[in-house]
């Protein structure tokens, strides 16, 4: 009897290493992620596997046994259409097949190839943004389905993430390399919903695509925007050299903001030249996280002095008089540089900057890479909110503003010079609307029927906006100058040229 025992718990296990010898196909990813290929390993192990689930219902794995042509709800945010053509090839005319789902981490679809595309073939869009962050995985049966005549239709349903799509598959070539590929799947929009028509079975997702033009118009703008960058670096650099070799004189404290606004549009488009350079000519992942890092910090730096524009004429314009702020400049400075750097540091640390790429989604599309925020949700809140709230604040100055103007001219009794000073109002008004950042309004109004004239009007003037600050700073210095030889008195001093008679903020 103890020798009978002894043969049945030697035999057992062999007979239980026989009948586990097919892997579950839930735990396929898991036991790839230790492979190099992650998607050439999900691919092949996913056609030998077993398709029983596990005992908990798993919300990135769903399998069903298709017999007939059938629309499957995963009840995973995607419906999918199996046509009687796709499960004829499947099962080899048997009559049905195991339908496999698996939902898959982004992470495991880098694109490292080059970003050129070829014309009308494919599209490779290196760490491109996912719809819901996630691959979907679909196989049916044992045997590769392609080249169907009725075509697979897989449903995404939208959440609300973006209003723009395409469909792509992931294609492995023959090295085990792979790219996101348009041919053969068709995109269609139904009930807000993603609807890709796919000849094929693979890996599939939805590209979100920024909110960026036809490709016939990515070129010129990049040229609008290099070029009005490279005026901007230009013109606040030369601003910048004026005021230190004329650092003798004793400039009041609307100069020196504007300088330090000039300084981090110098800088921030000097960041935004670099990270579009270095991101379409370089690989390397850690320069990039360090240039994207070094444009936001740069961009917040811009939102925040031109908040601070703001906050200055809000003392010249409404508080008036007996102000006294000890080291004035000094805690704007403070302000200035310190928010920005403290929220870059922050970011940095959760790893959110890499390689972030614009596109069109079609399959000859323009690619423009970029080193930026990778996260979608931190560029809403540290970029869209930052800016919303910055803007909000200065076009309420700049109303108040145009309500003190009125009122100033409502109270001249002088009608002859009313032309004159109208005119003078009005160029104060425009520069003011420069330096309190007014053109940034228009990144809100890049959607819709007018997103397109917007965008153009949007890039034209925030490029320029260097080159608009000094045309302002030199309007200042001239008017310094003239007031350095006359004792006129004016009615309305809009230019911020008022620090001894209106605020004193040393």
């Amino acid at each position: 009897m103890r020798g009978f025992c002894c043969v049945v718990l030697w035999i057992f296990p062999i007979f239980s290493s026989t009948i586990e010898t097919s892997e579950l196909c839930y735990k396929v990813p898991e036991n790839c992620q230790r492979e190099t290929n992650v998607p050439l390993c999900i691919e092949d192990r996913m056609r030998n596997c077993s398709s029983k689930g596990p005992r908990i219902n798993d919300p990135k794995y769903f399998s069903r046994q298709i017999s007939s042509e059938e629309t499957v709800n995963t009840e995973r945010g995607y419906v999918i259409h199996i046509s009687g053509e796709a499960l004829q090839r499947s099962s080899n005319g048997r009559g049905d097949a195991d339908l496999i789902v698996s939902l898959l981490n982004e992470t495991f679809f880098r694109v490292s190839s080059s970003l050129n595309t070829k014309k009308g073939k494919d599209s490779n869009k290196p760490d491109t943004i996912l719809h819901g962050q996630t691959v979907l995985g679909v196989w049916l049966g044992k045997n590769e389905v392609q080249n169907l005549s009725q075509p697979v239709q897989l449903r995404f349903i939208n959440t609300n993430q973006s209003k723009n799509g395409t469909c792509v598959y992931w294609h492995l070539d023959k090295n085990g390399k792979g790219t996101w590929r348009t041919d053969g799947c068709n995109t269609t929009i139904a009930r807000e919903d993603f609807v890709c028509s796919c000849n094929h079975l693979s890996f599939f997702a939805v590209l979100i695509n920024p909110e960026i033009p036809a490709a016939s118009h990515i070129v010129p703008l990049n040229y609008i925007s290099y070029i009005g960058s490279a005026l901007s670096i230009a013109f606040t650099a030369l601003m910048i050299a004026i005021f230190v070799c004329q650092r003798r004189k004793q400039y009041d404290h609307s100069v020196v903001i504007h300088v330090q606004l000039s300084g981090s549009l110098f800088l921030l488009h000097i960041s935004f030249l670099c990270s579009v350079w270095f991101s379409g000519h370089r690989e390397n992942d850690s320069v990039c996280q360090a240039l994207g890092l070094l444009l936001h910090w740069c961009l917040l730096a811009t939102f925040t002095w031109t908040a601070i524009e703001g906050f200055h004429l809000y003392l010249l314009v409404v508080r008036v008089f007996n102000i006294y702020i000890k080291r004035y400049l000094l805690k704007l400075s403070l302000v200035g540089w310190g928010v920005p750097t403290i929220t870059v540091i922050i970011c940095g640390v959760t790893k959110v900057y890499g390689k972030y790429t614009f596109y069109t989604g079609e399959e000859n599309s323009t690619i423009t890479p970029l080193c930026w925020i990778s996260t979608q949700i931190v560029s809403y809140i540290t970029v869209n909110g930052y800016l919303g709230l910055v803007m909000l604040f200065n076009m309420v100055m700049l109303g108040v503003l145009l309500v003190k103007m009125h009122k100033l001219r409502s109270q001249t009794l002088q009608i002859k010079d009313h032309q004159r000073r109208a005119w003078k109002e009005w160029v104060s008004l425009l520069g003011l609307s420069c330096v309190l950042g007014v053109p940034w309004v228009l990144a809100f109004s890049t959607h819709g029927p007018l997103s397109l004239p917007a965008l153009y009007v949007f890039t034209i003037l925030n490029s320029l906006q260097g080159l608009f600050i000094f045309l302002w700073f030199l309007t200042l210095m001239c008017q310094a100058r003239k007031e350095e030889h006359s004792s006129s008195k004016g009615t309305i001093q809009v230019s911020f040229n008022s620090n001894d008679e209106t605020v004193n903020t040393r």
